[in-house]
């Protein structure tokens, strides 16, 4: 007689793990430093790239698009893209024959993980590149991915990647 499993199945690795983002090291370092010219407040922009081939499959990062931090107030703790600029980044990379694969911003004295914040404003399907930054100027960065469930970030293993070329 075969055991009858009990308790939670094991989740699928899709569900723990937000796949890869390639990112180019000359890339990562305008990331770095766009965070290191914005401290203390948090900077934020965009990653251009190929269209994935589905949702699960790594994504390459072409361009990185600084957009300026249009939060009102406490900009050393938040970031906002307006409606519109994420609109004019969409038809920017369009005309490239790109896609908005996600975006990047820096926390000021923190870590590169999500706060509760970023999960709330957050979508799904995304990349997240979030850059900690110190007042010394060192950098470390991370990336995620919000799950479709919007419950927690799932981590993204961040590769570099080769440029490319349109």
């Amino acid at each position: 007689m075969t055991p009858i499993p009990t308790g939670t199945p094991p989740h699928p690795p899709a569900a723990r793990h937000g796949g890869t983002l390639r990112l180019p090291a000359e890339l990562l370092a305008a990331v770095h430093a766009h965070a290191r010219a914005a401290y203390p407040e948090e900077c934020c922009g965009a990653l251009l790239g190929p269209p994935p081939r589905d949702a699960d499959a790594p994504r390459a990062v072409a361009r990185v698009v600084p957009v300026p931090n249009a939060a009102a107030d406490g900009r050393g703790g938040r970031f906002l893209i307006p409606a519109a600029a994420v609109r004019a980044l969409e038809g920017e990379a369009a005309r490239g024959g790109l896609a908005v694969l996600g975006f990047y911003h820096s926390h000021p004295d923190g870590r590169p993980h999500p706060s509760r914040t970023d999960r709330e404003a957050a979508w799904p399907w995304y990349s997240y590149l979030i850059v900690a930054v110190a007042a010394d100027g060192a950098v470390q960065a991370r990336a995620w991915r919000l799950a479709d469930d919007r419950t927690a970030f799932l981590p993204q293993d961040l590769r570099p990647g080769e440029e490319e070329r349109g």
